[in-house]
Parts: structure tokens; sequence; C-alpha cells
């Protein structure tokens, strides 16, 4: 028995949605559900698709759950913004998910904001400085 049938999953675990503001400033990359060793796929590929992107924030507030492979996957998508001069900020007001992602240091590599407007505005910040 898998671990998601002892968990009694029987809707996806993790649901994806790519938003555009109408001012079309940004993308707003908002995965919902776990994001872990099961849905960890689904998320790479979502985040792919936005490779080209020069603005993108990974909203994390629909993330009840994060593990190394999701943590990986985060990475593994910045990196390909980045590659491609884009800029991204993390946006999570979700004190678990926030206090992960500083006790690991990913802060230290990209932006994380408990504040959606300040996620926005560190899009400009410049990360030279």
């Amino acid at each position: 028995m898998s671990v998601r049938e002892r968990r009694g999953y029987d809707a996806p675990v993790l649901e994806i949605n790519a938003n555009r503001p109408d001012d079309g400033s940004r993308v707003d990359l908002c995965p919902d559900g776990e994001l872990d060793a099961y849905s960890v796929a689904q998320f790479r590929e979502a985040f792919s698709e936005l490779s080209a992107e020069p603005r993108v924030i990974v909203n994390l507030s629909g993330v009840q759950f994060m593990d190394s492979a999701g943590l990986g996957a985060l990475i593994g998508g910045i990196r390909r913004i980045r590659e491609g001069d884009g800029r991204v900020t993390i946006f999570s007001d979700r004190e678990a998910i926030t206090k992960l992602l500083h006790t690991t240091g990913f802060d230290r590599i990209v932006p994380v904001k408990d504040v959606l407007a300040d996620a926005i505005a560190a899009l400009d910040e410049d990360p030279d400085a």
C-alpha cells in the first residue's frame, strides 16, 4: 500500500495554476496542496513552462506540506528562470512553509516574503545590491 493510499487520497494531491494579473507585469505560479516526491514532477513541468518569463512569483500560500523533493524542484525552477535573465520571488503566508524556507537557507538564494505586496516589490530589487 502506498503512502497516498494510507493517507486516504482520492483527489489530486497538488493543483497548479499560473496566473497573469490584469496588468501583465508578472506570472504567479500557485501550487495548491502537497509539494512532495509524489507531485514534484507535475510542479517541475509547470515551472519549466515559465522558464522564459521575466518576472515570476511562486505563491506557496496553498501549499500545506513540502519535502526535500519539493525544495529541489523549487531550486531547479528558479535556476531555469534566472538562466533566462528572469527574476523570481517566493510568497508564503504559511508559517510552517516560511520557516522551512528560512531554516534551509533558501532565503539566501531568492527573496522569501510573507506579504504578497513585498514579494511583488522584491521583483524590482537589485539582487546584487
